[in-house]
């Protein structure tokens, strides 16, 4: 046959919704050319679990153990968001060492969050020792969570005006010998996983979100300042008693490639541990005696409207709550980064070989409950 009597046609490939390097039930509809991928169609909502329309029914405090099940790896974050909404509501007041136990259990829980993406990253790309090494070390915060909470994933322990109970004895010293201990385990991780070469070249240049398209699909979190911008809630709009504390915000600059690459999204998540490690240690120190909790009778808002939103692990997570002054929310709205952060995989997947595609999904750290909730 002549060349120009041949024909060619795309082809589409399903991957997932059980493939295991997909993050979640995620069906992600492949649409090639060769090993080159031209569409990348993300297809949501096998973990639809009408979240926003069960709060309409529900206590305002009995909402918030189904605010742990949205991303549920970093559940006190997700509490914690949800708390400073009603608060907001209600008009009271947080005491100080109620913010800074917060402040604690929320940096842990981000330490946490981050060791389970960047050790199933590592999987994802085809290492297996440090995938390992994250899960043991992340068992540590865990039992720290198991003596505060008495649960070690869905914790329901930041109430609304403080937390559920004081620190548990022991609690403190147990999380300054955790500080002590993981420090030097990042330099190992490091050693290990970033600066492999193998590793290097999977990520690097690869996956790239130039900072006007992170900006223009509204991502937040490490998958922004990946892109090279610095903005952080903590230090930027900042809530608790993040502004009595120091640290600084990492960002990509696109050290092996090109800024905004899977590899510097990596790396941001890596460095910003050692950074929780420090508000962890300060806040250790800087804890005032008092109580855990605001005095509250029933918590009922008056009529009205509430926006909140924080630094979670996975960018900014907020809540838009209205009250009518019944028991009841009227309405609550979650606004997802998780669905921010799928909603631009299109767009980066153009283009790329179809291995690359397992790259970009697992650097974007999402998590389905959060996108579907």
């Amino acid at each position: 046959m002549e060349p120009s009597e041949l024909k060619t046609q795309e082809l589409h490939i399903n991957m997932g919704p059980q493939h295991p390097s997909t993050h979640g039930v995620l069906r992600v509809e492949l649409v090639t050319d060769g090993e080159i991928v031209k569409r990348a169609i993300p297809h949501i909502g096998y973990l639809h679990r009408c979240f926003e329309k069960h709060a309409e029914n529900i206590d305002y405090m009995g909402v918030m153990p189904f605010v742990d099940r949205m991303d549920y790896v970093a559940s006190m974050n997700n509490d914690q968001t949800y708390a400073i909404t009603v608060e907001k509501l209600l008009g009271i007041e947080v005491p100080k060492r109620a913010e800074y136990i917060r402040v604690i259990m929320a940096e842990l829980n981000r330490i946490s969050s981050h060791l389970l993406a960047v050790g199933t990253y590592g999987l994802d790309i085809g290492t297996f020792t440090p995938f390992f090494w994250c899960f043991r070390d992340r068992e540590l915060i865990l039992d720290i969570f198991e003596m505060a909470s008495g649960a070690r994933l869905l914790y329901n322990y930041l109430w609304i005006g403080g937390v559920w109970m004081d620190l548990t004895p022991g609690i403190e010293e147990k999380i300054s010998e955790f500080c002590t201990y993981f420090e030097p385990k990042i330099a190992e991780l490091d050693t290990l996983l970033s600066y492999n070469p193998i590793f290097i070249q999977r990520t690097a240049n690869v996956g790239v979100i130039p900072l006007e398209t992170a900006l223009s699909y509204g991502l937040t979190g490490p998958n922004l300042r990946g892109s090279g911008k610095k903005w952080d809630l903590r230090r930027d709009e900042p809530y608790s008693v993040y502004p009595e504390l120091d640290f600084d915000v990492q960002v990509g600059r696109g050290e092996q490639g090109t800024v905004g690459d899977c590899w510097d999204r990596y790396i941001v998540r890596v460095r910003e541990m050692r950074e929780s490690l420090k508000i962890v240690r300060q806040s250790l120190k800087q804890i005032p005696p008092g109580p855990h909790r605001a005095t509250l009778r029933r918590v009922q808002p008056r009529a009205g409207e509430a926006y909140a939103k924080t630094e979670n692990p996975r960018g900014e997570l907020g809540f838009y709550i209205v009250s009518d002054g019944s028991l009841t929310p009227y309405r609550i709205k979650g606004k997802s980064p998780c669905f921010t952060s799928i909603s631009a995989l299109d767009e980066i997947c153009r283009d790329a070989m179809i291995a690359d595609v397992v790259a970009i999904i697992g650097s974007l750290d999402i998590v389905l409950g959060e996108v579907d909730r």
